[in-house]
């Protein structure tokens, strides 16, 4: 890839869908002002179960076509937000849905959560090389909520990040790069108990709500050091509208009612237009005790050229500080 933006946004994500509820607000902001975004999605969502009766036969325990009827989904989604560069981790299908944990599908021999994460990283080690990004977004050391593909997730970004900066690993796969920052997805408690409290009083068109303890990522306010600002729901040129809309692509998994949402549960919860974030390894741009509200600030957007030959001189400290990072001891205000 040449002639890149000078601003250049990474996300690794577990199965289609987790991308739109996370980061749909931030990712069709950073398309729309022209940053390249690439998306990395990690298996095609194989397990997920259906919430459309009508395509209830996708399911895996049944004709098990549901991965490739996500990727068109995907697609969908992607279109909502502007989106252009989106990827699957190793090619479409390479790494397949390990099911929720502890069930037998995470001992599959393909199934993410049973891949060493070297061979799973190496493949984004190639993409990160390739795109240069200088912000990476992925989920905390518990994949948010536990699920064995987010966890696995999180593990294989933070472990190509490291890989990617150090010019002695796998030449092969293009110069070295060191990512400058690197966030976490998270949900504020107060912000999260605020929407419960909104959705208790006004309804939703699902039977029953949800509770905080079932959004991931949820922690203390003091651990929010950036949030992106979708706008107005109710406004369709919003980043949060396009966020709606990209979720609501994702039909098999979910079911957007305005302002709230539920999974296949059928559980009720908000739909959240304002996303959060940690900054776990790099420099804040943000005036002591404020938070970012741009996931670029404080950076100095070189050109790509300049980025290749100031690789290698960096590599060595932020390695180090990205496997810090991995282990969650890294954490940068």
């Amino acid at each position: 890839m040449t002639d890149l933006p000078a601003r250049r946004l990474l996300l690794v994500h577990a199965h289609p869908d987790d991308e739109s509820i996370n980061n749909g607000a931030t990712m069709a902001r950073y398309a729309a002002e022209g940053a390249l975004v690439t998306l990395v999605t990690c298996t095609l969502g194989e397990e997920g179960e259906v919430i459309p009766p009508g395509l209830a036969h996708l399911a895996p325990d049944r004709e098990d076509r549901l991965g490739p009827h996500r990727v068109g989904e995907l697609a969908d989604a992607m279109a909502a937000l502007g989106v252009t560069d989106h990827r699957f981790l190793g090619g479409e299908g390479r790494f397949r849905d390990s099911g929720m944990m502890g069930v037998p599908q995470n001992e599959r021999e393909n199934a993410f959560w049973n891949t060493d994460v070297d061979t799973a990283a190496a493949p984004l080690v190639a993409i990160v090389r390739e795109v240069r990004p200088q912000v990476l977004v992925t989920y905390d050391p518990d994949g948010g909520y536990g699920h064995p593909d987010h966890i696995q997730a999180h593990r294989v970004a933070m472990r190509a990040a490291e890989l990617a900066a150090d010019p002695g690993h796998r030449p092969d796969l293009g110069p070295a790069h060191a990512i400058a920052k690197i966030y976490w997805n998270r949900v504020p408690r107060p912000v999260a108990e605020a929407g419960f409290a909104r959705l208790a009083a006004e309804g939703s068109a699902f039977p029953e709500d949800a509770a905080v303890e079932d959004v991931p990522g949820v922690v203390a306010e003091d651990r929010i050091t950036a949030e992106i600002d979708g706008g107005d729901l109710a406004d369709a040129g919003s980043y949060a509208a396009r966020k709606s809309a990209a979720m609501a692509a994702h039909a098999t998994q979910v079911a957007v009612d305005g302002p709230w949402f539920a999974l296949s549960n059928d559980l009720g919860q908000p739909l959240f237009t304002t996303e959060y974030y940690e900054l776990v390894h790099g420099t804040s741009g943000a005036p002591a005790g404020e938070r970012e509200t741009d996931l670029f600030a404080g950076l100095s957007l070189e050109s790509t050229e300049s980025t290749e030959s100031a690789a290698s001189g960096r590599s060595d400290e932020s390695a180090g500080s990205a496997g810090l990072a991995a282990e969650g001891g890294a954490t940068a205000r």
